[in-house]
C-alpha cells in the first residue's frame, strides 16, 4: 500500500527547490538526501532527494535532475509516496498506523459482524470509519469502545453503546 508523506507545493527560488506540505511524523528520515520517493502521478517519479532544509518552518527539497524554477513548477501538486512495508511497526502495542487498520473487519464482543474499516480520521479525536452495507458510521478509537485490535486475525472488536453502529435505528 502506498502512503502519502508529502505534497509538493510552489517552487522556492530559481535553483529548483520546492516547498513541501509534510504529511509524515518523521520528515527527517523520509526526506533525507538519497531517499527515493514514488510519486502520484507515477510518471513524475521516482524522485531522489538531493537536499533538504527548513526555512521558516517550511520544508524545502531539491531533487536530483530538477534544476531551475520551471522544472520545479512542473512538480507542483505531485504527491510523494512511500510503501507501507517501509514503515516500522510501533513498539507500543496500543498504537497503530492507519494503513494497518484500514481493511480490518469489525465485530461486536458477541462476534456479530459489523462491517469493515475504510478510513481513519484525525479530527481532535481518532475516528474509525466503518462501512456497514451502503452506510458509514464513525467509531471513536478509544479503548472503552474498541477493546481489541487483532492485526493477525484481521479484525477489531467494538463494544458499542446503543445507537453508535445504527444511528438511524435510534428514536
Amino acid at each position: 500500500m502506498q502512503l502519502v508523506v508529502g505534497r509538493i507545493g510552489r517552487p522556492h527560488g530559481i535553483r529548483g527547490e520546492v516547498t513541501v506540505e509534510v504529511r509524515t511524523d518523521d520528515p527527517e528520515a523520509r526526506f533525507a538526501p538519497g531517499a527515493a520517493l514514488a510519486t502520484d502521478p507515477a510518471g513524475t517519479g521516482p524522485l531522489v532527494v538531493e537536499g533538504a532544509r527548513w526555512h521558516k518552518n517550511i520544508l524545502l527539497l531539491r531533487f536530483e535532475g530538477v534544476s531551475g524554477r520551471d522544472a520545479a513548477e512542473d512538480l507542483r501538486g505531485t504527491m510523494l509516496l512511500i510503501d507501507s512495508a517501509d514503515v516500522p511497526p510501533s513498539d507500543d502495542p496500543d498504537e497503530f498506523h492507519d494503513h494497518q487498520l484500514i481493511g480490518l473487519s469489525v465485530v461486536t464482543a458477541e462476534g456479530e459482524s459489523v462491517g469493515e474499516i475504510v478510513d481513519v480520521l484525525h479530527h481532535g479525536q481518532d475516528l474509525l470509519v466503518v462501512r456497514r452495507g451502503g452506510d458509514e458510521v464513525f467509531v471513536p478509537f478509544v479503548k472503552a469502545l474498541v477493546p481489541e485490535v487483532d492485526l493477525e486475525a484481521g479484525r477489531v472488536v467494538v463494544q458499542a453503546p446503543p445507537g453508535l453502529l445504527d444511528p438511524e435505528g435510534m428514536v
